[in-house]
C-alpha cells in the first residue's frame, strides 16, 4: 500500500527520475505509468538497469533479504518501518548495508509529520517534559497479514518517544490482546515505559477502533502540546498563574488552564519529504534528518521488549 505513494512521488516529484518497480504479483493498482518499469524480481529490475537507490516497501518479514539483495548491487536503500521483524534480522539489515558500502535509512515517516515537527519546534515552551502519550488506533487492516499490531503500527509511536523525548527507551511494560482470530498476531497493545532520562511515556495502539485516530500529547512542566498527526494540527496548552482567594483552595489547585494557542503550519506530504530527506542523505548530507539505522534497531529491540513483557508479566528493558 505504502508503495503506491512511494511510486507516485518518486515518478511526479521532481527530485528523482524513476527507475522502476518490482511487484512478483504485477502492477494491480495501476501505480507506475510505464508498464515496461513493472519487474517481476529484483534481479530482473538490476538486469535492466542500476537504480541509485530502492525504497523496501514490502512485507516486513521480508525487508531484510531485499535490503540485502539491493546493497549488495551497490543501491542505496531506504527500508520502510520497522526495520525488520526480529532483532537478529535488523542486525543483519544493518551488516549487509554496511559491509556494502551503500546508505541506508528506516521510513518512519512520522518523523516528518507537519504536526510533529511543529512539538519539536516549541518543546521549550513547556519545559521539562513529564510524560508523552500516544494514541494510535483504527480498523483492521486486512493487508497486514505477517505481523501483529506492535511490529506494524506501534513501531511508529515507539521511535517517536524517543525521538521526542531525546533519549531511548530504558524500560517498557505492556499488555496485548489478540481480537481478530490471527494467532499469534496481536490486534491490541497498551505500552507504558521510562526513557534514560526518566520521562514517562504510554502508548495505546490498536486495530479493531471503528474510527481512526492518531494523537500525540507531550505534558510538561509550563504545559502541554497536543497533536494530531492525521489532520496536521497543534495545540499548546499553557499553565496558568491564576490565584484563589482561600490560600487552602489554591493549595489543592495545583496546575490551573491558562492560554491555549493553535499553530498555523505548513502542510507539505510527510511521505514526499522523507523522499527529498533520503535524496539529500545519499548525496552526502550528513545533517539531512534521516532515522538511522541504529535508531531503527533500537525501535525493533523495544517492540521485542514489549511482546516480552506482554509474554511474561514482566517490565523488560530492551
Amino acid at each position: 500500500m505504502i508503495g503506491r505513494h512511494h511510486a507516485r512521488l518518486l515518478q511526479t516529484g521532481g527530485f528523482a527520475r524513476f527507475a522502476g518497480a518490482v511487484d512478483p504479483a504485477g502492477d494491480q493498482y495501476g501505480a507506475v505509468l510505464d508498464p515496461d518499469k513493472v519487474f517481476p524480481s529484483v534481479e530482473a529490475l538490476l538486469a535492466a538497469t542500476t537504480p541509485d537507490f530502492a525504497v523496501i516497501a514490502v512485507p516486513t518479514a521480508q525487508h531484510a533479504a531485499a535490503a540485502a539483495e539491493l546493497a549488495r548491487a551497490g543501491v542505496h536503500v531506504l527500508v520502510e518501518k520497522p526495520l525488520a521483524g526480529t532483532v537478529q534480522e535488523a542486525e543483519e539489515t544493518i551488516a549487509a548495508i554496511r559491509d556494502a558500502g551503500v546508505r541506508g535509512a528506516v521510513g518512519h515517516v512520522e518523523r516528518y509529520n507537519p504536526a510533529l515537527l511543529g512539538v519539536r519546534e516549541h518543546l521549550h515552551e513547556i519545559g521539562q517534559v513529564f510524560l508523552i502519550s500516544t494514541e494510535r488506533v483504527g480498523p483492521f487492516p486486512d493487508r497486514i497479514r505477517d505481523v501483529g499490531v506492535v511490529m506494524d503500527l506501534a513501531t511508529h509511536d515507539l521511535d517517536l518517544v524517543r525521538w521526542l523525548g531525546g533519549e531511548p527507551v530504558a524500560q517498557v511494560a505492556a499488555q496485548t490482546a489478540v481480537r481478530m482470530g490471527r494467532e499469534p498476531h496481536e490486534d491490541l497493545v497498551l505500552i507504558t515505559g521510562r526513557l534514560r532520562n526518566d520521562t514517562t511515556f504510554n502508548c495505546v495502539v490498536d486495530r479493531v477502533t471503528p474510527t481512526k485516530r492518531r494523537r500525540t500529547r507531550i505534558l510538561g512542566e509550563r504545559g502541554m502540546l497536543e497533536a494530531d498527526t492525521l489532520t496536521g494540527d497543534l495545540v499548546l496548552y499553557k499553565n496558568a498563574s491564576a490565584t484563589v482567594a482561600d490560600p487552602f483552595a489554591q493549595a489543592l489547585r495545583g496546575v490551573s488552564e491558562g492560554d491555549a494557542i493553535r499553530f498555523a503550519l505548513p502542510r507539505p506530504e510527510p511521505l514526499r519529504t522523507e523522499l527529498e530527506t533520503f535524496v539529500a542523505y545519499i548525496q552526502g548530507d550528513d545533517d539531512a534528518g534521516v532515522v538511522t539505522l541504529e535508531e531503527g534497531l533500537h525501535t525493533v529491540q523495544v517492540a521485542a521488549a514489549a511482546l516480552r513483557s506482554a509474554q511474561t508479566g514482566e517490565t523488560v528493558s530492551p
